[in-house]
């Protein structure tokens, strides 16, 4: 979320109310023009995708745009975006995992079973479920990183392994529901937020960022770097409240805001500061940059590919834990279908490279927002499922393409 940059090195205290002055609104304009130039498009490519297809949708189908059809496609987002956001890490550090939806139905089968027939206390219950997701991931980064086998062939392998051990774990039922008065049916479908508390959330989320642009300005400014000012956090700040505040209340208009949905956007947010501002994540994009300069600088390069895989295939877990609970029921198509394409295609599609180090976790908020938004107003055409994969497929290489072509123009950037 880059904004506008004051040119001048003085302290944030001395610049004051400047930093949208004409001048610097030009030269913020110049540098935005440049950054594109050079193939740094950023989400931009994203957003305008998804302001296109709301905008198609809407005219074709005045309900889209309803706060009832946002409120289900806010919950329809979280699972397959927790299991996306997963996807993500594992796209910065070059690699993939194509299991992650044999993961998801093995997880969402441990819970079934645990919880309903083994009648466990539903934090051991969803304990389990997590640590088999972790497990899985760990087997697959200690065999990437002790032989060397393709994350591709390890995975695969994965997908099918896992896929039997999920049909194995549910037994000759095949289908185990969950009550609809236990905790994960309640929270997954019936748990919003009051009117007051999601006006409360947004504030405060605005004010813990406004917090952060302060800080993160007043340290570049006392190491002589380029810091912006308190009017332009001001302005910011204020932008996202307003965006926010509207859009809480856009959804209380119907059922608010989903206490799933506020889980997902949750995981999104810890995963970015993770990512930007721990030393592990600043280690993630550097083996995606290059795996040779991330080992002569001193970063152990397989304990990242382990933490990495485990942490794709736990999410993973969890989503598929999410994905159980709104369906209230875990079976044997519990994390098959389009789940792994979806997850996979949410990621790229939100902006995280193939080819590594680029993206973030909100690439995986906007990317499945984009594909549960083609879902929904395919729906309500009356489309069937043919024409969602087709469209989607559509998308996707539409991603990919301009993912390459901005990678090129960066590379021939460089090499001017």
């Amino acid at each position: 979320m880059s904004g506008l940059r004051d040119d001048r090195t003085a302290p944030i205290e001395q610049i004051g109310g400047e930093g949208l002055s004409r001048a610097g609104v030009r030269r913020a304009a110049a540098s935005l023009v440049e950054r594109v130039r050079g193939g740094d498009l950023g989400s931009l490519p994203v957003i305008v995708g998804l302001v296109v297809i709301w905008t198609v949708f809407q005219i074709l189908n005045p309900v889209f745009l309803t706060s009832k059809n946002l409120v289900l496609i806010t919950m329809q987002c979280a699972a397959i975006g927790t299991i996306a956001l997963g996807i993500v890490v594992v796209l910065l550090v070059g690699e993939i995992d194509l299991s992650v939806g044999s993961v998801s139905g093995l997880a969402a089968a441990i819970l079934a079973v645990s919880f309903v027939q083994l009648q466990w206390n539903p934090l051991f219950a969803l304990a389990a479920a997590i640590a088999a997701g972790m497990l899985a991931g760990l087997l697959y980064g200690f065999l990437y990183s002790r032989f060397g086998l393709p994350s591709f062939v390890i995975t695969l392998a994965g997908l099918l392994g896992f896929l039997g051990l999920q049909l194995w774990v549910l037994g000759d039922t095949g289908s185990i529901s969950l009550p609809f008065d236990s905790v994960f049916v309640q929270f997954a479908q019936q748990w919003f937020l009051p009117a007051w508390a999601s006006y409360s959330v947004a504030a405060v989320a605005v004010a813990l960022y406004a917090l952060s642009l302060i800080r993160r300005a007043r340290r570049r400014a006392a190491a002589d770097l380029e810091s912006q000012s308190y009017l332009e956090i001001g302005v910011r700040s204020g932008l996202l409240l307003v965006f926010l505040l509207v859009t809480a209340w856009y959804l209380n208009l119907s059922r608010g805001v989903g206490v799933m949905f506020l889980f997902f956007i949750g995981l999104v947010v810890l995963m970015h500061l993770v990512l930007s501002r721990t030393r592990w994540g600043r280690a993630v994009y550097a083996v995606g940059g290059s795996v040779e300069a991330a080992r002569r600088a001193g970063i152990r390069v397989d304990r990242i590919y382990l933490s990495v895989f485990a942490l794709c295939s736990s999410l993973a877990a969890v989503g598929g834990i999410l994905a159980a609970s709104r369906l209230a029921a875990a079976n044997q198509s519990s994390g098959g279908g389009d789940t792994n394409l979806n997850a996979i295609a949410a990621a790229v599609i939100g902006g995280a490279s193939l080819f590594g180090g680029r993206g973030s976790a909100f690439s995986a908020l906007l990317g499945v927002v984009v594909i549960q938004s083609i879902s929904s107003g395919l729906t309500l055409l009356n489309l069937d499922s043919s024409v969602r994969f087709m469209v989607t497929g559509v998308v996707l290489i539409l991603a990919v393409i301009i993912d390459s072509l901005s990678r090129r123009t960066r590379v021939a950037s460089g090499r001017a």
